[in-house]
Order: C-alpha cells, then structure tokens, then sequence
C-alpha cells in the first residue's frame, strides 16, 4: 500500500523507441501527475521479462503490458484498462510478406521470420499461437526464425531480404486499414509490402493497475486514465507513447465501448460564418461551449452564441483574416464557470457562394488548457541539449552527424569540416562497432592537451549512436599527481634503506681513496729525481685515483639526495626569510652564470616561511642550477636566467625561474618531477623531483611550464609563514 506522498511507480514495456517516445512518456507522466495531485514516476523497462519479473514481485503500481501479461495478472490486480484503437479494445496480427513475393499461408515452408520479441503479442505470439492452430508448427515450417526487438527493425529485415515474412498488430483484419500502420513504421517504402492473413481478434494490451494501490488510488487512475482524451483537456496527443485513443475499463474481458461523460467544457468548436457573422452551422461534441448551449446556434450571431467575452477575440480575429484574405490563429484565456481555460482559434476563408458578396468564414475553437500546463516541462525537455554545459552530439551508425549542442560546436569547432573523420566521432564508431554492451565506458579521447571521456547509448528509433562528452582533464591531472606521490612514496622508502646500506660502503671507499692517493704522492715525492719512470707510472695511477675520487663523490651526492627524497620534514622548522636565501643560492653559481647567459632579477617584498634553511639552499641551487644547465653556452650573448620573487595574491611567497633554454616536449614535461627522469644530458635526474619533494613537505606547490625552443618556467609557491603571536603579561613579568 502506498501512501499519499509516494510516487506511484509506473513501468512501461521496452517496445517504445529512444527519442520521441521518451520525451511523450515524460509528458504523459506530468499530466497524469497533475490529474491525480501526487507524482507518477515512469520507468522504461529494458525487457518485457524484467517488466514481467517486478510484476510478479510486486514492485510497481501501474504497468503497460501487453495483452497476454494483462490477461495473466488481471486475476490478482485491482483493474486492468485495455488500450482502444480505432474505436475497439480487441486487436488481430496481420502476416506481412514483400509485395514482390506475394505468400500464402500454403507457401510459408522454408521461408524466415522476423518476429518482434518473445513477448511480443502481435509481432509474436499471437502468429505462432494462429499458425499452430492451424497445424503449422512454426520449428518445421520456417527455415529461421529470428528476434529484431522492434517493428521497425523486423520490417526493415524484410525489405533488405534479411526474412520473408513478419507480423504486427492490427486494429482491424483489413488490409487497407494497415496501409497506414505499415507507413508509419516504414514510410515511403510501404507500398513493397502487403499483407496476406489476419488472426483472430484478442484483447488488446493495456495498462495493468496492481494491488499495491489502494481501492480509492485504482478509482482515481481509472477516472484519470478513461478520461484523458474525452474531457476537453487536449491531451489526445498524449496518448502518443501508446498508439492508442484511450484506455477501457473491461473487469470480465468482454469488450466495452467507453462510457461518454459529460465535460466541463467542450473540446472544440466547429462553425461556418456568413458574410453578416451569423452562424450557419456550428458544432461542438457536448452541445455546451465555453459553458453556454450551443444546440440552436443556426442564424443568431456569435456574440449571441457564445457571449460578449468570449466572441470579441473570435470577431477581432475574423476581421483580420476578411482584411488580409488568409488563414489566421489566435490564441487566448478565458474565465468559464469559474476557471482560466485556454484556447486556440482557427479562421479560414471559405470558398465563395454565388450571390454572397462577402466570403464565409470556417472557424474551430480548440480548448488546449491541458496542454498549456506542460508547455514548461515541454520547454524543459527541449533545451535540455541546448543548455547542458558538456558535449552532446546525435550520430547515425554510419557516423553522419545528426545533431551537435552549442557546447560541442564550442569545445570542437573543427567537428563539422571533419566530419566522421574526428577523433570524437571515430572513438564512438569503433564502441559500436566492437558491439560494446550497455554501460561498458567508451575510450577517452585526448585532443589538444585536454582528455574527454565518452558515453555513448545506442538509439534505436530512428537507429544511432547519442554521445556525451565529458572533460576530464582535471582529473587525469589528479591521477597522474597521484600515481607520482604513489611512486615517490615507494621510492622514499626505497631510497631510505639504499641510502642507508650505501652511505657506510661510500665512506670507507672515500677514506681509502684519499689514503691511497696521500700515500702515492708521498712515494712519488720520495722518487722524483731517482727513477722518472716509475714516478711517471706513479703520477698516472693518481690521476686514475682522482678519477675514482670524483665518482666516487657523486655517487655520495646522489645517495644524499636519495635519502633527500625521503627524509621526513625537520621536526625543528625556523622562520626563514627568503630573499637572503635566494641572494646567496645566486652568488654559489655567479661562476656558471656568466658562462650561459646573464642574469635578470625581478624582487619584491616578500613573506618569510616556515621552513629549513640548508633545503632551501638545496632547492634554489638545484632548480638555478637545472635552468643553467639547460643554456646553451654558444648562445650565453643571447640566454637570459630570470628570477622573480613576490608576494602572492594569497599572501604566499612566489618565486620564479625562467630560463630561454631548449624547452622540454609536453610528454617530458609531464614527467619533470618523476625520480630518475632527466631532463639535462649527463644528470642524475633526481635534482628536480627532490626539488618537488622539499616543496610539497613544506605545503607549497612546484609546478612546471615548457615550449620547446621558448625555454622553461619553474614556480615556486610556499605558504606564508604563520604570524607570531604577541607575549603574554605574564610571560612578560617572568621574562623581567
């Protein structure tokens, strides 16, 4: 049992397509809403078992099955309303072949069928069932059998000679009558086929109402539902979603025409005018308009049909078509019977009567209230695609575009003159073409710096592909900055336990060296006049020595950044003021400078920070160095080393390293700060990301800007450091 406030869950069986259905089925749910005074929530059920399945659990209210689900659950549900289509609640299947190979029931052997689904009534079930009374078992008769999902796709199979023969529903056992139908699922291609055999009539499909609803809920959705096309609302368009006129209420399965009720205003008017704006006819359904009799209207005038306030719009409207000689419309808002209602008229000359010397007028007054109260959901629904702020684009399956939003036309201008050769719409291809199944993400596409990540849904009436496009790029840098603190994470304790088993073995190494080389000098002091020869000898094993020495020492270096990289922030951080720092990082290389390039310096006022003063130092030296070494020295006239520091926006310290080196590609560039990438010939690779590892223990943030042949732009960003707070009276007292 529900309660007043709970949505009263709907299911619709998946025979509706993907577009216009979806927007109707939207629309029927706002004015069954509105109607009742609580929400109605309506589903699209992805396959008529799993509407099946939560009928039997008990899962929905309301559902639109089809006529064997109807007649299978009508026992245990509070109502079953059967669609009305063309004036009957009973339908036939009608056999369908090609109108070049006409077929008889008599020559059906061997031949292929298309059938809609398993469920299918007409497009299924109730053939088998005609062709099986008939003693025609369906598994001997054809030759294959198979399931297309929709109508437009079995008879498409027909037309392309994929099957020889189909079925579909049919309002009546005519084949005249299906002209139309066939039409509206094949168009202008529906003159290639006929139809050759009609089975006999069952109940038709409709919308089951189950016991989850109370009694008063069922009365009301069946007065609702019964009523929605005849009560002068202009809704019949509604019924759209469902191919139908209106719904029945047949408790005992005989067919029941439905019951006329008396409106509260008609649904239209229809009138001739003379050239005096007498009425030589009109009509209207109830006999009652714009809540006045209108059964001896013949003669008078409209004013006197009608009344005052609702003629003069009608009257202003004829004088205007009689004026300008064309068709007019007009629409307008009326009180009646103590409620705003809506109307639209319609005025269009009449052919002219011999002796008259003013043309009549044919007029039609249309109460649209009903659809003017979803015109807002209707505008919602439509600008949907206009106003979503992300990419969305329509392709057919041969990758046509069909449709693209203002935000794709934007974010792709180049979509258009590329055609079906943009990356975007060859990414959504190759998800279709590799059958992907619903749900499964398309590839992510990267065009110009920026990476997109697809859903695409396939679109089944008209086919297509529907795909959106969402920038990711954001967080793809997000991963990456993840993956790399992952990977300097590993690293650290790595680097830790290297830097530690290595720094022993270095030491001594370093120790024996020097002694050796103190002790080889001494020896070739001691030989020098005595034997050149072996002093000679002696001074090329020190210069080999030396050679180890240097080695040696940078191997000490680089164990030394290691464990840089991997050292816990100082438990002791000072304040630290960051000019006198950076001055003295620039006097330490003043030699390399002169040799690259000049220098340029752009200080500011700036905050001190929170930091350790030797890492400082090892930042700075690394990062001028790093910008040095990227210098060509030929070029030294012409390389420019610019360094900037100011005061932040925020109030954080900012400095910049610019250089006007060689500039690095976007793939390198995207791997600056990684351990052992090296973005120099001959470094370790490690000066940049212990650079990255000092900043980001500090709370800052390093970030890296390149153009090959522009050069590189580093910036530096430290928190200011905190302020300190005044001494307190009594610390003041103890201190005196």
């Amino acid at each position: 049992m529900i309660t007043p406030t709970t949505p009263i869950r709907f299911m619709l069986y998946p025979s509706l397509g993907e577009v216009r259905e979806h927007v109707r089925v939207e629309l029927f749910g706002r004015a069954l809403s509105e109607r009742l005074g609580r929400p109605v929530v309506l589903e699209l059920a992805p396959t008529y078992e799993a509407l099946e399945a939560e009928l039997a659990a008990g899962r929905v209210d309301m559902a639109w099955a089809t006529a064997e689900q109807c007649d299978a659950f009508a026992p245990r549900a509070r109502a079953v309303l059967r669609a009305v289509r063309s004036g009957s609640c009973h339908y036939h299947s009608a056999l369908v072949c090609r109108s070049e190979e006409p077929l008889t029931l008599e020559t059906l052997k061997g031949k292929r069928a298309a059938w809609v689904a398993p469920r299918s009534t007409g497009g299924h079930l109730l053939p088998v069932r005609f062709l099986e009374s008939r003693g025609l078992r369906t598994q001997e008769l054809f030759s294959e059998q198979r399931f297309w999902g929709t109508y437009r796709k079995a008879f498409q199979a027909l037309l392309d000679g994929e099957a020889d023969v189909a079925a579909i529903f049919s309002n009546h056992a005519d084949e005249h009558a299906m002209r139309a139908t066939l039409a509206s699922y094949v168009g202008a291609e529906e003159p290639r086929l006929m139809t050759f055999a009609f089975t006999p009539p069952t109940l038709a499909d409709g919308i089951v109402l189950t016991r989850r609803l109370s009694e008063a809920d069922a009365a009301a959705l069946v007065s609702v539902l019964t009523r929605m096309n005849t009560d002068g609302s202009g809704l019949e368009m509604l019924m759209g979603p469902f191919r139908v006129e209106g719904f029945v209420l047949s408790p005992d399965g005989r067919e029941q025409a439905p019951v006329p009720r008396r409106s509260r205003s008609a649904e239209y008017v229809v009138a001739e005018l003379d050239g005096e704006e007498r009425c030589r006819r009109l009509w209207s359904p109830t006999g009652r308009a714009f809540g006045r009799d209108v059964s001896d209207a013949e003669g008078r005038t409209l004013t006197e049909v009608l009344g005052t306030e609702a003629a003069e719009p009608l009257l202003s409207l004829m004088r205007a078509v009689r004026h300008g000689g064309a068709d007019g419309r007009l629409e307008y808002r009326l009180e009646v019977e103590g409620e705003t209602r809506w109307y639209a008229a319609e005025i269009t000359p009449c052919a002219p009567v011999p002796g008259e010397t003013r043309p009549r007028l044919g007029l039609m007054v249309r109460d649209v209230s009903g659809m003017r109260a979803l015109e807002d959901p209707m505008y919602r629904l439509a600008s949907f695609p206009l106003l979503h702020p992300e990419p969305l684009l329509e392709l057919s399956l041969e990758g046509e575009l069909r449709y693209a939003n203002p935000a794709t036309h934007k974010a792709f201008p180049e979509l258009l003159v590329e055609g079906g050769k943009h990356p975007l719409v060859q990414a959504a291809m190759q998800w279709s073409w590799r059958g992907a199944p619903a749900g499964e993400p398309a590839p992510t596409v990267h065009l110009e710096g920026r990476y997109w990540e697809l859903t695409v849904t396939q679109l089944c009436d008209p086919a297509g592909l529907r795909v959106f496009a969402r920038d990711v790029t954001l967080r793809k840098q997000m991963e990456a900055r993840l993956i790399q603190a992952d990977r300097l994470s590993a690293l650290g304790s790595l680097a830790a336990a290297v830097g530690h088993e290595m720094n022993n073995p270095l030491a001594f190494m370093l120790a024996n060296l020097s002694y050796a080389r103190e002790e080889l000098e001494r020896m070739g002091e001691s030989l020098r006049g005595q034997d050149e020869a072996v002093a000679q000898e002696l001074g090329e094993v020190l210069e080999a020595l030396s050679e180890t020495a240097e080695g040696a020492l940078r191997l000490k270096h680089i164990v030394q950044d290691l464990r840089t990289l991997s050292r816990k922030p100082p438990e002791h951080q000072a304040r630290v003021e960051l000019q006198p720092v950076l001055e003295n990082a620039l006097k330490l290389i003043r030699g390399q400078i002169g040799q690259r390039g000049r220098l340029e310096r752009d200080f500011f006022e700036l905050p001190a920070v929170d930091a350790d003063e030797a890492r400082l130092t090892q930042l700075f030296l690394n990062l001028l160095s790093n910008a040095l070494q990227s210098m060509n020295p030929a070029d030294a006239a012409r390389n420019v080393l610019r360094v900037a520091a100011y005061t932040g926006e925020d109030g954080e310290a900012v400095v910049e390293v610019q250089d006007t080196g060689k500039g690095l590609a976007p793939e390198a560039l995207s791997r600056i700060f990684e351990p052992f990438v090296a973005t120099v010939p001959g470094s370790s690779g490690l000066g940049l990301s212990v650079s990255h590892a000092i900043v980001t223990s500090l709370g800052g943030t390093l970030r890296a800007e390149s153009r090959e042949g522009r050069g590189t732009l580093i910036t530096i960003t430290l928190p200011a450091a905190a302020a300190e707070s005044a001494p307190s009276r009594q610390q003041v007292l103890l201190a005196g």
